[in-house]
């Protein structure tokens, strides 16, 4: 391809040589040899099979090629120093913070990898992780106080001037200790769960809605005996020590629920799918650093979605 075969040294020849007007004194400017200047020049013009530019008395005429060539090779020359003041800026020592509101449905299984990650690259940036109803970290974002929320999409009405990168989809749960008495009912009847003490979405949760969806579809209207929580660090313990039933995002228990430490019930929550991605402002581009690290995001959701297998 025409384009893979266009280095540097091309476009910056004829860019030069455009605006001086003059093949000897855009070689002064380059600091570079006439007849080096001569032969980029010709190169640029057998790869494109086309003249770009005319010799006259009056120095050098650009033909109709050369002119339309000249507006998209100016925009990818700035393009490219655009981009490496960029990279330059964000490898500024101690200059740089990135402020990320976590949900809790990537905290435990995708933040801890992307941020591994990201170290990686070298940069020093200090990295504030934030936590809290998504409302709250939405409205954070919104006035600028956060560069990024990772986590499962909101309402639309909460979405309002804000833009949504899908990464996975993931559905919700119900987890019980092992050896829960629910375990050992054959068949399963979701009614048995209003016997039972339920952790339950709040509701500024994202799930809560969803969650609410499922259970009338279900058959189950208010559950009589609910605690409604967004502590992870609550709900796992409470769940050990209880028979209590937690309604959560399989996210957030999914190395308890593969290491046994959390049993899922045997049923079959796929409606309550939800897509998990980036939410940033709609009216500002990312900086340098924050799209590293949202790359380095992608990156850590990747596997979570192949074990998943919710894409």
């Amino acid at each position: 391809m025409i384009e893979n075969r266009i280095k540097f040294r091309h476009l910056q020849c004829f860019i030069e040589v455009a605006r001086q007007n003059s093949v000897t004194r855009a070689a002064d400017v380059l600091s570079l040899t006439q007849p080096a200047v001569s032969k980029s020049l010709k190169e640029l013009e057998e790869m494109l099979e086309v003249k770009l530019m005319n010799r006259s008395k009056k120095g050098i005429e650009l033909t109709q090629f050369g002119k339309v060539f000249l507006k998209y090779a100016g925009a990818s020359l700035s393009a490219l120093r655009e981009g490496t003041d960029s990279i330059i800026q964000a490898q500024m020592k101690g200059s740089m913070r990135i402020s990320v509101g976590v949900l809790p449905t990537v905290a435990a299984n995708v933040l801890p990898a992307a941020v591994i990650h990201f170290r990686q690259s070298g940069m020093d940036v200090t990295l504030n992780l934030s936590a809290g109803p998504n409302t709250l970290l939405l409205g954070q974002l919104r006035v600028g106080e956060l560069d990024l929320v990772v986590g499962r999409l909101a309402e639309p009405e909460l979405m309002t001037g804000l833009s949504f990168q899908h990464l996975y989809s993931e559905r919700v749960t119900f987890v019980v200790r092992p050896g829960h008495p629910l375990l050992h009912r054959t068949p399963f009847n979701i009614q048995d769960i209003r016997h039972f003490n339920v952790l339950f979405p709040t509701r500024e949760s994202i799930i809560a809605v969803a969650t609410e969806r499922f259970l009338i579809s279900q058959g189950i209207g208010l559950l009589p005996d609910r605690i409604e929580t967004i502590s992870v660090s609550f709900g796992k313990e409470y769940i050990r020590q209880t028979d209590a039933i937690w309604i959560i995002s399989r996210g957030v228990v999914a190395r308890e629920i593969e290491e046994g430490e959390l049993v899922e019930l045997p049923l079959d929550t796929k409606e309550t799918l939800g897509p998990v991605g980036l939410t940033t402002r709609a009216d500002t581009l990312p900086t340098p650093a924050v799209e590293m690290f949202m790359n380095s995001i992608r990156s850590a959701a990747v596997s979570v979605a192949d074990k998943n297998g919710e894409l």
